[in-house]
């Protein structure tokens, strides 16, 4: 039997107004047996922040907006 592929999914949103929304979102990704990223794993900063989050966005195999 071929093991499952793991996908790493991004959740973007707005994130003070949409916590709950947000975890449930995670909760879901993690249930499913994939890997949950977001803007939240981040501290704000700079632009070189902001290359880093783009990165991970660009390296997700899923991104889905809650």
């Amino acid at each position: 039997m071929i093991p499952k592929k793991k996908l790493q999914v991004f959740v973007s949103s707005t994130y003070m107004d949409l916590v709950k929304e947000r975890q449930v979102a995670v909760e879901a990704i993690l249930q499913a047996g994939h890997i949950p990223a977001g803007m939240e794993l981040f501290a704000a900063g700079d632009e070189e922040q902001w290359d880093v989050i783009k990165k991970w966005i660009k390296e997700s195999d899923v991104c889905g907006a809650t």
